[in-house]
């Protein structure tokens, strides 16, 4: 079997691209909500496998687990909760802006509640 040593450097020169393109996520982030007129802070740890975005957020009735996904600078993570008003699925859409930091919409399924977040990594 011969070797082509240009197409095996094309090939490893694409792979290395791709993970440098996937940022990792992993550690804790502060974030700062608005929503429906109310400002609130929350404090979320969060491991990223590959694309998957696994950990914990607190939230008023304790710790909620997230699942989510990394896709390029796109960041989604998702939570289900209880709130004063009942069962909330809690949305998290937004754009890493940098290495610590995202930014997007934040919105309470049940309630038609959208509002904004910023998240800054503290590690």
């Amino acid at each position: 079997m011969r070797l082509h040593i240009p197409s095996l450097l094309v090939a490893c020169t694409a792979f290395l691209a791709t993970a440098a393109d996937t940022p990792n996520l992993s550690g804790k982030w502060q974030i700062q909500r608005s929503a429906a007129g109310r400002e609130s802070k929350q404090e979320c740890t969060f491991t990223q496998t590959g694309n998957e975005l696994t950990g914990s957020c607190d939230a008023a009735n304790g710790e909620v687990w997230i699942t989510g996904t990394v896709d390029g600078k796109k960041v989604t993570w998702t939570y289900k909760s209880d709130s004063e008003g009942g069962p909330v699925t809690v949305v998290y859409k937004g754009n890493l802006d940098s290495t610590t930091k995202i930014t997007g919409i934040v919105s309470a399924i049940e309630f038609s509640i959208d509002g904004e977040f910023t998240a800054t990594q503290s590690n």
